[in-house]
């Protein structure tokens, strides 16, 4: 089931916004990185813990976790009535951190409810668009997500005179956006299709579990590692760049905080036009196989020009134009729509927190090994290591692209598990016994 057009584009924007603040809490984070590290005196492993327990890792990890499943058992709107209650308070204590614990708390709150919002987000998105429009409106939501860094890097190089006041007021003004984001999403409508699924399950007596249905179908393992192969790999790339790109490009590169702020902001902002007139306008239409490939090979591409063509200026531009666009096009949105048509209602959300749990998980590992490599080997022996994780990702998603274009949620379902677990019949009998009890 899914609402018309205009109907499913102005709850997407409403939703869209938790994406916005999901990457706009991590660049707030990277921008201000050495601004707080001189501030604090923090270590080089204080660094590395912050970027571990923030939105960009432990932090959304763990709240993907718990939003998931609670986003299939009581509601994809139960996550937007008290998730951005979660995170402002988050944003709050960061600008208002005088030490490195307050500060480490305030980043691992915020990273919580980022984690929380986002399986709902991409559920509920999904679940109320059409089969013409669905990556349309997934696509309005990664604009979204690219739209936080290219505003949070460009006010980050405004506000940088400023120092670490700088900084806090970019929390704050993240905190604002949140209230707004909590006042229109709390208004929004259950998900029709959630709704079915537990009519279904209440004239079944079906009680799903959160995991152990998940996990006793080979094809959601099978599912579930093809995902995971596609986002995990790309996103230890993706997630070192959003939160230490700006310090590796001031340490290794010589550039200054307000220089690597705005080749963020451009970065940012190629992505985000490239996920709009790229991935939102073609994704519904185009081969995935090849949309995909494309936005695969430009990331491999810009990274090996940056890591053996040194960090002069050209290479710097090239870079920032090449991984812009593959972003925009590439990975994350592909994972956002397919995590969200290859499960079937009843765990949606939840195999969704499992698999961002273990990607973001990923990441945190990851941002506490990348600076050690970075000191310790170097930027080129670190870029090589990101090139290897680009190749990977590329060529799972190549050879193991779903066939879900132009097919409807339940259509999806029945096709990869059979009359189990396909829902439509059930649910029209369900309506057609109602009616006939108010008859």
């Amino acid at each position: 089931m899914s609402n018309d057009n205009g109907k499913s584009h102005g709850s997407t924007i409403a939703v869209s916004i938790t994406n916005f603040l999901d990457s706009g809490s991590i660049v707030a984070g990277a921008s201000g990185l050495t601004l707080w590290t001189k501030a604090l005196g923090l270590s080089s492993f204080q660094v590395g813990l912050l970027g571990a327990l923030s939105a960009n890792a432990f932090g959304s990890a763990i709240g993907a976790l718990i939003g998931g499943h609670l986003s299939d058992k009581y509601g994809r709107k139960v996550i937007y009535t008290y998730d951005m209650l979660v995170y402002m308070v988050g944003t709050i204590i960061v600008a208002l951190s005088v030490n490195f614990p307050m500060l480490l708390a305030g980043f691992m709150i915020t990273g919580i409810a980022v984690g929380a919002g986002v399986p709902a987000s991409w559920t509920y998105i999904s679940e109320t668009s059409g089969s013409t429009n669905r990556a349309e409106n997934i696509g309005i939501s990664q604009f979204a997500w690219s739209l936080g860094p290219a505003i949070i890097f460009a006010a980050g190089v405004a506000l940088s005179p400023l120092g670490v006041m700088g900084n806090r007021i970019l929390f704050i003004f993240l905190t604002i956006v949140a209230f707004i984001a909590w006042r229109m999403q709390s208004k929004l409508e259950e998900s029709p299709v959630w709704v079915e699924q537990k009519q279904l399950e209440k004239a079944t007596g079906e009680k799903p579990h959160p995991y152990r249905d998940l996990f006793s179908n080979m094809i959601n393992i099978k599912t579930l590692l093809f995902l995971i192969g596609v986002y995990m790999f790309w996103n230890l790339v993706a997630g070192a760049m959003g939160f230490f790109m700006p310090f590796v490009y001031e340490t290794a590169g010589g550039l200054t905080n307000m220089q690597a702020n705005l080749l963020q902001a451009v970065l940012w902002v190629f992505t985000a036009i490239a996920t709009y007139l790229g991935f939102a306008k073609y994704g519904d239409r185009a081969n995935h196989r090849i949309f995909f490939g494309v936005g695969g090979a430009m990331a491999v591409a810009s990274w090996i020009i940056l890591t053996y063509s040194g960090m002069n200026w050209i290479s710097l531009w090239i870079f920032v134009a090449v991984w812009g666009i593959s972003a925009g096009i590439g990975a994350q949105a592909w994972y956002a729509l397919w995590a969200t048509e290859l499960f079937p209602t009843k765990y949606r959300a939840g195999s969704q927190g499992v698999m961002f749990f273990i990607v973001r998980g990923s990441a945190g590992i990851w941002s506490i090994i990348f600076p050690t490599i970075l000191t310790t080997m170097g930027f080129k022996a670190a870029g090589t290591f990101m090139i290897g994780l680009l190749v990977i990702s590329l060529i799972i998603g190549i050879i193991w692209t779903p066939q879900t274009r132009g097919k409807s949620l339940d259509q999806i379902t029945k096709e990869r598990y059979g009359d189990e677990l396909d829902q439509s019949s059930h649910v029209e009998e369900i309506k057609s016994e109602t009616t006939e009890d108010v008859k």
